[in-house]
């Protein structure tokens, strides 16, 4: 039996419908509220690891999550000629019948979350976000930006980057910082032996490609780009093949196939932590509303969706809402931490063109820390 009977999750995304399948699973209602008008998603793909397999599996849906995937055993570093250089390790954390790692498009796994969350009953509403919240000793007054209000026993802000919900709770003490790069990102049609992550990282960036599905894999590349320019919609072919103009093989050969705007997506890199408790009164954050970071280490979406699981099983065990908060923090909070400084620290590597890089060290790191249990 839970301890709280009603939950609002402001946004609707990774995050938020995750928490949203494990609270439904314990009897909890929900209601999401997410501030877009149309359910879209941005973004090409997501590298996801062992980590999220076993997350997903805690949740009950990794094989129709597996099924909108491509499964891969080890990732790869390739030297900017295609050499290849190592071979990371792979961990089947979901069990021997699970794969260790698998790309994953960003719409598929959309589908399948909000598919989930439906069907379990999860109410949800487009097109609004939180105006005001305000706690009590029995509950939480919502009134949102459409007008309407509602009570609710506790609230989760899951509304990402720029999170209305830490802008209630902290002020404007959490603001996104850009970090000086930027990563873009371009789909293309899978060769039958791009069957893994491969990633080709150099001194002064990261370049990879990434199987998504049975006929689709997706190109990505980092880069610095000081003073976090705009760039203009129809100068994104170029401005991506520049970004790639010293890497050799395969990764050569599709750059020059670079040429339509609509399939180059450009973001820049912004990061906020808030280093000290997510949660004030009956109100709490996850995922990027709490820990933004960079996409080297492949872990941002992985650590939203174990933030989901981790708070649906404390609320789910613990007879006080309090307890299952103080837990909850107490079991993310120094995990998403060391997560977060590290991908920032392979992004300063690379901007300051560091000797000192290790981007196999530092990803066999993250491997054994994502391999504990949560």
């Amino acid at each position: 039996m839970a301890c709280v009977e009603s939950v609002l999750v402001v946004g609707g995304g990774i995050a938020g419908l995750c928490l949203a399948i494990g609270l439904r699973d314990r009897g909890v209602a929900v209601d999401i509220v997410e501030v877009k008008q149309e359910w879209t998603v941005y973004g090409v793909g997501i590298i996801q690891q062992s980590n999220v397999v076993r997350a997903m599996a805690d949740l009950g849906i990794v094989d129709r999550y597996l099924d909108a995937a491509f499964p891969f055993e080890n990732p790869c570093l390739y030297g900017p000629d295609g050499r290849l250089l190592a071979k990371l390790p792979g961990l089947r954390l979901a069990g021997p019948d699970y794969p260790a790692n698998l790309g994953v498009s960003r719409l598929a796994l959309h589908n399948v979350l909000v598919d989930e969350a439906r069907k379990r009953g999860a109410g949800v509403t487009l097109g609004a976000s939180v105006a005001s919240i305000e706690a009590d000793a029995e509950g939480v007054d919502v009134v949102f930006t459409d007008g309407r209000s509602g009570r609710y026993d506790i609230v989760v802000g899951a509304d990402g980057l720029y999170s209305r919900v830490r802008e209630l709770l902290f002020g404007d003490r959490y603001r996104p910082r850009f970090t000086g790069q930027a990563v873009w990102r371009h789909n293309f049609p899978r060769p039958e032996a791009m069957d893994h992550l491969c990633a080709y990282p150099t001194p002064n960036g990261n370049a990879g490609l990434c199987p998504l599905s049975h006929d689709t894999m997706y190109m990505f590349v980092t880069s610095a780009e000081p003073g976090n320019p705009r760039m203009p919609e129809d100068q994104l072919p170029a401005l991506m093949r520049d970004r790639l103009k010293d890497y050799g093989g395969i990764i050569a050969e599709l750059r020059e196939t670079i040429s339509d705007p609509a399939e180059v997506v450009y973001k820049p890199m912004e990061v906020v932590f808030v280093d000290e408790p997510w949660f004030r009164d009956r109100v709490i954050l996850i995922g990027d509303a709490a820990h933004a970071t960079t996409p080297h280490l492949a872990q941002g979406a992985g650590m939203a969706i174990e933030d989901a699981v981790v708070l649906a099983d404390e609320l789910g065990r613990r007879d006080d809402w309090k307890d299952a908060f103080q837990s909850f923090h107490g079991r993310r909070f120094e995990r998403c931490k060391a997560i977060s400084q590290g991908s920032i620290q392979v992004g300063e590597w690379e901007i300051n063109h560091s000797p000192e890089a290790d981007h196999k060290g530092m990803l066999v790191a993250m491997i054994t820390l994502a391999a504990e249990p949560i």
